[in-house]
């Protein structure tokens, strides 16, 4: 007889963030389904309640999330996994809102599209959150799947359908290679629990090449070079709102899965060149990314090529972790991602902000002047552009900082002399957002539009954007950079 395992309440509420957002998903569908399309439903407001009831689950399990397995292995309840979650939910949080006054703006507000949102946040979180090859790859199809949808949202618009298709071949393209490499190790093995099967199969050829093949498949994710091609056209063809998901949500998840997968295979440090293979991708990827941004002129491409440079200057930390073990290098990478998520929302939000209902003002010469003409918000797309650039006294800044200062303590010299010119090389893309902004004389007068609701948001990410970067723990109930950091590397420790 066929064993049913007894399942209790216990073993479900770890998954609470994972449940909530993924049966939520299906309660979008239900309700779009029974109102056919009726306008006037409040789909944004709805939809936000989903990731803002993610962030209180994680709240309310955050000391009980010591490295407790669900189903095997199939789940790890860690900080590392926690943090992670939160950077996750706060960044669909705030694409939630943005998505609303852009789909209005451009008539196409659907229960579908926020249905999707939700699906592909659950899987994100799933991603993050395991070892387990067969949960891997579920979280990474549940994550892509609606993303490559979202892209090509807007079907009248040739752009759009463009970035849906291109995203799609290429990344059923990079899960077929991720899915190849967990074969790899799982028939030299016989495991599908990634740390074990590495550890069992440190010494065979066929695991070490699985978990290289396995490492490119998530460097697809996260938008590194030689797999970056898609980034650009699939950033500036997808609707805005999904951009600024994909360019935060996604990457945190991406980074999440990696350095997730590179503890596990600390077996194989010893026989396989990792580290100089991260220190190579890192170092291509954000010279290319810099390189690129420098000649572009939609604001949207250029952001691509931007998102492009700093998974570059995110690798730093891996290549650290890789070679040490040091926890304290992905500490830095957290840190960074979470001012990553709150700079980069807030840029997207000023381009949704200045759209109005017939097109978009993507080209960087369409900007001229309007640093005058809405001081606010040219005020708001000056402070992300600096924080991007990773000026002080900015969270973009002290993100560079965490993570360079690990680097330097552990000897990569050459690596940081190479990122600092990076640096210094993309502050010349960023002020040119900020030139036109205050010192061009505007061509044509352009039809702005306006939303309470995405300036809220841009007024949000700004103030964050300074809060994470210098905020002492004033208040007990906002924590401060101390707080912030002291959270970081607590769930770095974790990372298994």
């Amino acid at each position: 007889m066929l064993a049913i395992p007894e399942i209790g309440w216990s073993d479900l509420t770890p998954l609470l963030p994972f449940l909530i957002l993924c049966v939520g998903g299906l309660v979008l569908v239900l309700i779009d389904a029974l109102i056919r399309g009726r306008a006037g439903f409040p789909w944004a407001p709805v939809t936000a309640l989903l990731p803002a009831a993610a962030l209180v689950a994680y709240a309310a399990r955050w000391g009980d999330a010591v490295g407790e397995t669900v189903f095997g292995t199939m789940f790890i309840e860690d900080s590392f996994g926690s943090t992670v979650g939160v950077l996750i939910c706060i960044a669909t949080l705030l694409a939630v809102f943005l998505s609303g006054s852009y789909l209005d703006k451009v008539g196409r507000t659907r229960g579908e599209y926020y249905a999707l949102i939700a699906f592909s946040a659950s899987g994100l979180v799933l991603f993050a959150s395991t070892t387990e090859l067969l949960s891997l790859f579920l979280g990474l199809e549940l994550l892509s799947i609606p993303v490559y949808v979202l892209s090509g949202y807007l079907r009248k618009n040739p752009l759009s359908l463009e970035a849906g298709m291109k995203y799609f071949l290429l990344g059923a393209f990079s899960s077929a290679v991720f899915l190849f490499g967990g074969a790899l190790i799982y028939v030299t093995t016989g495991t599908t629990d990634l740390v074990e099967g590495l550890r069992l199969g440190a010494g065979s050829p066929l695991a070490q090449l699985g978990f290289l093949i396995l490492l490119s498949g998530l460097l697809f994710k996260a938008a590194t070079v030689p797999f970056h091609m898609w980034t650009p056209d699939v950033y500036q063809g997808a609707p805005t709102a999904v951009t600024a998901f994909m360019a935060t949500a996604v990457k945190a998840a991406a980074f999440g899965a990696l350095a997730r997968v590179v503890a596990a295979g600390s077996p194989l440090w010893d026989n396989i060149p990792l580290t100089q293979v991260l220190w190579w991708v890192a170092v291509l990827t954000m010279t290319v990314g810099n390189l690129a941004a420098l000649t572009q002129t939609n604001v949207k491409r250029m952001l691509a090529y931007s998102s492009i440079a700093h998974a570059g200057y995110l690798l730093i930390g891996l290549v650290v972790f890789s070679q040490t073990g040091d926890h304290d290098a992905l500490s830095g990478m957290l840190y960074y991602l979470l001012a990553y998520t709150v700079m980069n929302i807030g840029a997207f939000g000023v381009v949704i902000y200045w759209a109005n209902h017939e097109r978009e003002h993507l080209e960087i010469p369409q900007y001229a002047g309007l640093g005058w003409r809405t001081p606010a918000l040219g005020l708001a797309m000056s402070v992300f552009m600096i924080s991007l650039a990773g000026i002080p006294p900015t969270a973009g800044f002290f993100g560079k900082y965490y993570i360079f200062r690990s680097a330097i303590e552990h000897g990569f010299h050459s690596l940081i002399i190479i990122a600092v010119l990076n640096s210094a090389l993309s502050v010349y893309y960023y002020l040119r957002v900020m030139v036109a902004l205050y010192m061009r004389k505007p061509v044509a007068t352009l039809e702005l539009g306006r939303s309470t609701v995405v300036g809220a948001v841009v007024a949000v990410c700004a103030v964050a954007t300074f809060w994470i970067g210098f905020a002492p723990d004033a208040f007990s109930f906002v924590p401060g950079v101390p707080s912030i950091v002291e959270w970081v590397q607590g769930a770095a420790i974790a990372a298994r």
